[in-house]
């Protein structure tokens, strides 16, 4: 599947917290918290999208002054496009983006029971370093996994 990969604006909101509706059962950001991180936050979102722009998934990386430590704050592939690659595709251009601006060090938080997402985060270099208990909304563990940049896989 052929996709682009580009920089989120301000017009695609509508169809961002669509795409958080499809995707997540809890812990979706809120249109306004979107907002904020397309408009306002030391933030890069970088959304996929196929020829005829509709979304298929979406990157948050955030960036703290005087740090090389780069969060990603959220990852997320449309349901209907799993298992093609996208996530693969997308998380290489945000880690590329994350060394651009100096980062070291790539970091995220992923639900225990997300085997797909630990699988490919496994496969890209991340390793586990810290459980997070009840983490999520739903009570639900976490991992925090991080990755440093300065190598390649």
């Amino acid at each position: 599947m052929t996709v682009t990969l580009r920089e989120a604006q301000a017009k695609d909101l509508d169809a961002l917290v669509r795409l958080e509706e499809v995707a997540f059962e809890g812990d979706r950001f809120s249109r306004r918290q979107l907002w904020h991180l397309i408009n306002r936050a030391n933030a890069h979102v970088l959304l996929v999208e196929t020829p005829e722009r509709r979304l298929l998934g979406h990157g948050i990386l955030l960036f703290r002054r005087s740090s090389q430590r780069v969060r990603l704050y959220s990852f997320c592939v449309h349901p209907e496009a799993r298992g093609m690659g996208i996530g693969r595709q997308l998380l290489e251009s945000l880690e590329q983006e994350a060394r651009r601006r100096g980062g070291e060090r790539l970091t995220l938080e992923v639900r225990a029971d997300n085997r797909a997402a630990l699988a490919l985060y496994r496969r890209m270099g991340f390793s586990l370093q810290r459980w997070l208990e009840d983490y999520y909304e739903d009570g639900c563990a976490g991992w925090q996994m991080e990755k440093p940049l300065g190598q390649t896989r």
